[in-house]
């Protein structure tokens, strides 16, 4: 007997409503896509409007590949890696470019703007015609006010009405006050001309004969001029004293005929003079050197320090007979659970050569009254000390972890042949875990390369070297080094300051090659 198959019939209804549904979902995502498309465009046209085509055309590279990524079937894998490869080209490729990039050139604080614009300030820059005052009054016309400026011969000349606004700059035709205009209201007190001389300042009146005039003082205006006027060859002629300045392209500034630099600067591009700069130049070679050697020193013993701290513990938290294992476990990890920078400035504390508690404890004891930040052995030991406080739970964890791994039949054999406990760590302990564990040594080591967070908070690379001309301290890594060249040198040398940075990267870099190469060689031994 044949019965209806009503439940096909439902799920044939369900199977309809879901296709709806996913047919709704799409025209949904469709719909957003096209709107966030649309607002892209047109972000990127403002960009573009702003004077920057370049990123303007580089955001309309991104909106064409997400357009097909997320619109094409060939793409699909795509979509997910996407905005993964994209916030990795934004925020990792583009500064690591555009840092290697300033390296080549003279780009700092002397040197800010682009030729263009540093022309323009020239050309920009006025000064006061001597000898030709006009008297100024201000007179009230309801919430604004009128400007009446009076010449040396009797002429009179008033401007429109003007609301008087500190921050807003103001450019305005006067004209020659008529009979027939209407008369001007009294003119304000002085109490009312210094409150609103901010503004006034800001106030450029253009004259019928075509001077402009500026405020000179509370009661007049006078007439100024532009300082440089172009020349056809591309230089600058100063139209008070008749000096010239031309562009000189191999320094990045205008000078005049002595051949002195006028500030402002442009950048130009310097080739590999940077680079060059950092390894020849005696003020800048020597430092870098020293650096450099404290920087590897300071990196090595770190990783030496943390991790004969923290698989010493290790060992001796994995002995069974320990009581309370668990205790100190937790009280040995708190290190690590505390945030960096509150430990740093706790020992900074700790340390304080005249209020500090390890001073006071030393002096009870022995007398002595170490000068931690001023002696430069002294900071350099604390520095050590310090970065293995912070650094020995994680090796700790590590080792604790590469331990329980060892098969106890190893310590069994040991024992039975009457070995030690020495003999146990050296012979297999350490050798076992020291495999595993070299590549995380050489990460430490990398990382400690970089350790910029407790050179800034403890020491600030000071005590500073006493025979050079840039600031640079016998504490100083290469991080903190380029960090001070860039941010505290009276030039504020960007150029030099990212050639040092993209020197610090490939040394990063062939580290992390090392890594991965013995990381691979690890697991090839495993197989």
């Amino acid at each position: 007997m044949m019965y209806p198959r009503r439940k096909a019939g439902v799920s044939g209804i369900f199977g309809e409503q879901a296709t709806m549904g996913q047919k709704f979902e799409h025209w949904i995502l469709a719909t957003l896509g096209v709107a966030l498309m649309l607002a892209g465009l047109f972000m990127t046209y403002r960009i573009y409007l702003v004077g920057q085509p370049l990123v303007a055309i580089v955001c309309l590279a991104v909106l064409g590949a997400a357009a097909y990524v997320y619109s094409s079937r060939k793409a699909y894998a795509y979509r997910y890696l996407f905005p993964g490869l994209l916030a990795a080209a934004v925020f990792v490729l583009f500064p690591l470019l555009y840092t290697f990039a300033i390296g080549f050139t003279n780009y700092s604080s002397k040197n800010l703007l682009s030729y263009e614009r540093a022309r323009q300030y020239f050309l920009e820059e006025t000064y006061t015609v001597e000898g030709e005052h006009l008297a100024f009054t201000l007179h009230p016309d309801g919430n604004a006010f009128v400007f009446r400026l009076e010449s040396d011969n009797g002429e009179v000349f008033v401007t429109p009405s003007l609301a008087l606004k500190q921050a807003q700059q103001i450019a305005v035709d006067a004209h020659k006050l008529a009979p027939s205009d209407p008369p001007l209201a009294e003119a304000t007190d002085i109490k009312t001309l210094i409150q609103h001389l901010p503004a006034i300042k800001q106030v450029s009146v253009k004259l019928p004969s075509g001077l402009v005039a500026s405020a000179a003082g509370l009661r007049d205006f006078a007439p100024v001029r532009s300082l440089y006027l172009a020349q056809a060859d591309g230089s600058l002629k100063n139209q008070q004293d008749g000096t010239i300045l031309k562009a000189d392209f191999t320094r990045g500034f205008f000078v005049n005929e002595a051949g002195e630099p006028q500030q402002p600067g442009f950048k130009v591009s310097v080739g590999f003079a940077n680079f060059k700069q950092i390894f020849t130049e005696r003020s800048f070679s020597e430092p870098f050197l020293r650096i450099f050697l404290w920087t590897v020193a300071f990196s090595g013993l770190s990783v030496l320090f943390t991790f004969a701290v923290g698989v010493t513990l290790a060992v001796l938290l994995s002995w069974e007979a320990l009581r309370f294992r668990g205790i100190y476990s937790v009280l040995l990890f708190l290190p690590y659970a505390v945030p960096g920078f509150i430990s740093i400035l706790v020992f900074k504390g700790l340390f304080n050569q005249s209020f500090g508690e390890l001073n006071t404890l030393l002096n009870m004891l022995f007398g002595i009254h170490p000068a931690w930040f001023s002696d430069p052995v002294l900071a350099k030991v604390m520095l050590l000390i310090v970065n293995t406080w912070l650094g020995y739970p994680y090796m700790m964890v590590l080792s604790t972890g590469l331990i329980k791994s060892i098969p106890a039949d190893l310590y069994e054999a040991s024992a039975l042949v009457g070995a030690g406990p020495l003999t146990n760590f050296f012979k297999i302990t350490l050798p076992l875990i020291v495999k595993p564990i070299m590549p995380l040594l050489i990460s430490s080591f990398a990382f400690n390369f970089n350790n910029f967070v407790l050179i800034a908070l403890l020491t600030g690379g000071r005590p500073d070297f006493l025979d050079t001309k840039v600031p640079a301290g016998t504490t100083d890594l290469l991080v903190s080094y380029t960090y001070r060249i860039a941010f505290e040198d009276s030039g504020q040398r960007f150029g030099l300051a990212a050639a040092i940075s993209t020197v610090i990267f490939v040394m990063v870099a062939i580290l992390s090659l090392i890594n991965l190469r013995l990381t691979r060689v690890n697991q090839a031994e495993s197989r």
